[in-house]
């Protein structure tokens, strides 16, 4: 009898409701443009190589990050014209609440298609205190980020999952694809459409020569555990960690849409087991948390009595126990003062890594202030010499671009880093005035260079200096050994290399190309102050 009640109110709540509003089909938008939305951010990451689409394009989903917008204007007091694009974000999320966590964030739309269904039978429910987690996070940041600080943007869920995309999974793909180009290649009547297949892909998705990067496995291992998370609970990183969901949150409480129960609740609880971010309470007769809600409507589809809406209208923001107050604010205060204090105490503050190169401009334009640790540059890179600096910068420095010479060189034709920069923490130089900008000077290890050591002919780093004036310059010489009458004159004409330091930029191309195995034998190093 409870079984035909239900379904009699279930058709009656049919046959009520009007077509524009059935949430199944609300749902299934949603979802389309999840997938419409994530598409696009895959398409602008894969052309955002150089020779790709134009740079103020691809490095949209970046300027529409208000929490990376926001905490680069407080640390470098600077507004750069482009990242007003955020506000949009933060229009929508005045007018529709933490839509962007639901409908168009990327990291998000993943965490959905990645739930781990399988074994959440298994998973710990999780106190709703540990909620106020990514708000202590999102404070700290934005403490950090007056004071001049911006390393807790490694945690933005945009910066997470395009450096993931950049240094661990395009690199991984381009081997996979290479590895099969080759297999397949053996078999002789498959080569003309491997060539056919290779032509297509490269250098248009793919990169012709392969790209490397250091500590891959670190880059994968941080996403991992951020769709791992779901083990524990569904959106587990939205939920308690994320803190540009804490921000949306937050301006969420004023949205003028808002979930709503009626009277017609049964108390099914079928909404609170679909909810993703787990915000349904029971014991508050199925009401919900503004700042917790993003908008899936999962819960409006599961109700089988039409008791859920989403009216436009006014009201009071409603404040909880894990929102953040002046106990979290003290707290991200204290963590981000001590935090910089540390930072700053780091000998690498005192006394800059030698081999801290920094891409062109960059250096003298206060990088630590403006970098948002995007990754942007590291895709933009043709040569994959810009790299997330891990060791050489400290904690301060956490994942801004440096140059690995060893890893690719600084194109000489190619200012695309510059171009890229979603809030110009690289500056756009032009390519005239990018070629005249010094990152570093070379240096030769006599005791490893062929030619110096080995007596060897091998000119490699001066053939490979695209300086118009060489930097690199050769002085052919006589190599004598012994002593007196017995003295022996070998390869006459051996050709020395020597760095002019006046005319090196420190492109590095000569460390990339130096034939010497392991340790190049030429190494390009900070340059000197004055």
């Amino acid at each position: 009898m409870a079984g035909e009640a239900r379904s009699g109110n279930e058709k009656r709540a049919s046959e009520r409701e009007p077509r524009a509003y059935r949430p199944a089909r609300w749902v299934s938008l949603r979802r389309l443009v999840q997938t419409a939305a994530f598409s696009a951010f895959l398409v602008l990451f894969i052309w955002s190589r150089r020779g790709g689409w134009p740079a103020t394009l691809v490095n949209v989903p970046m300027r529409l990050d208000p929490l990376a917008m926001l905490a680069g204007l407080l640390a470098s007091r600077a507004f750069v014209a482009g990242s007003a694009i955020a506000l949009i974000v933060v229009l929508l999320t005045l007018l529709l609440g933490r839509a962007w966590c639901g409908w168009l964030c990327p990291l998000g739309t993943l965490l959905d298609w990645l739930p781990l269904r399988r074994w959440r039978d298994r998973r710990t429910d999780v106190s709703d205190v540990w909620r106020g987690a990514k708000h202590g996070l999102l404070l700290t940041i934005l403490v950090a980020a007056i004071l001049g600080n911006l390393t807790l943007l490694v945690f933005d869920p945009l910066t997470v999952l395009f450096r993931t995309l950049s240094t661990a999974v395009w690199p991984a793909v381009d081997q996979i694809v290479t590895a099969a180009e080759r297999a397949l290649y053996g078999v002789p009547f498959l080569q003309p459409a491997v060539g056919a297949f290779d032509r297509v892909i490269r250098p248009v998705i793919l990169p012709i020569d392969p790209v490397f990067y250091r500590y891959t496995a670190l880059y994968a291992d941080i996403f991992i555990g951020v769709v791992g998370l779901n083990l524990i609970a569904p959106r587990f990183w939205c939920r308690y960690l994320c803190p540009l969901g804490a921000f949306l949150g937050l301006l969420s409480k004023v949205a003028l849409v808002q979930r709503e129960v009626n009277e017609q609740c049964t108390q099914c609880d079928a909404c609170a087991r679909t909810c993703p971010t787990g915000t349904i309470q029971s014991r508050k007769a199925y009401a919900s948390d503004s700042s917790e809600c993003t908008l899936c409507l999962e819960c409006q589809d599961a109700c089988p009595v039409a008791a859920i809406r989403f009216p436009a209208r006014i009201s009071a923001p409603q404040w909880t126990a894990y929102d953040p107050g002046r106990r979290h604010l003290a707290t991200s205060l204290g963590a981000a003062i001590a935090g910089i204090g540390l930072f700053k105490s780091n000998l690498l503050t005192s006394r800059e890594h030698p081999r801290l190169i920094r891409p062109p401009g960059a250096r003298e334009n206060d990088l630590l202030e403006k970098c948002i640790r995007c990754g942007e540059c590291n895709r933009a890179c043709p040569t994959s010499a810009i790299q997330p600096a891990v060791s050489e910068a400290g904690l301060e420095g956490l994942w801004t671009p440096v140059l690995i010479p060893r890893a690719g060189y600084c194109d000489y034709s190619c200012n695309a880093c510059g171009q890229v920069c979603p809030v110009e923490a690289i500056p756009p130089l032009g390519l005239e005035e990018k070629r005249r900008r010094v990152v570093g000077h070379a240096t030769i290890d006599e005791n490893r260079c062929i030619a110096w050591a080995d007596h060897a002919d091998c000119i490699v780093c001066e053939e490979m200096c695209p300086l118009p004036d060489k930097a690199i310059v050769l002085e052919e010489v006589e190599v004598r050994t012994g002593e007196g009458e017995r003295v022996t004159v070998h390869h006459p004409h051996v050709r020395l290399p020597h760095v002019l330091r006046d005319r090196c930029i420190g492109c590095g191309i000569c460390e990339y190309k130096c034939p010497v195995n392991g340790e190049a034998a030429i190494r390009v190093y900070v340059p000197s102050e004055g």
